[in-house]
């Protein structure tokens, strides 16, 4: 199975899980993604979840100055990022345990 396709899937889901625990910079979350086991996650990818779920109202934004380049645009959830992230999470939860479920029936260890 392609994990590229499963995270895709749950990359709102991850960026609004990183971002709840501390607000952060672009490639401050793809690092701390990455850091939480999703090593294919694509830069790209991230930085366009970050601008779709902050046009969405999901995200607030600031910048702050950096001694070592260009300002940096940091990521911050709020009340309608936190609802999307219980509601999302739920469904996760759920589906997840579906698929246990179903490994288990099959014999398959995971």
């Amino acid at each position: 199975m392609d994990a590229t396709q499963l995270v895709k899937g749950v990359l709102d889901l991850a960026v609004l899980a990183v971002v709840a625990r501390e607000d952060g910079y672009g490639y401050d979350v793809v690092r701390r993604l990455r850091a939480a086991g999703l090593e294919d996650v694509g830069d790209a990818s991230v930085y366009g979840t970050l601008r779709r779920l902050y046009s969405a109202g999901a995200l607030t934004s600031y910048v702050v100055p950096s001694d070592e380049g260009p300002h940096r645009k940091y990521y911050g959830i709020n009340a309608q990022g936190r609802d999307a992230l219980a509601s999302q999470g739920k469904t996760w939860a759920a589906f997840a345990q579906t698929m246990a479920g179903l490994l288990d029936e099959a014999g398959v260890k995971a």
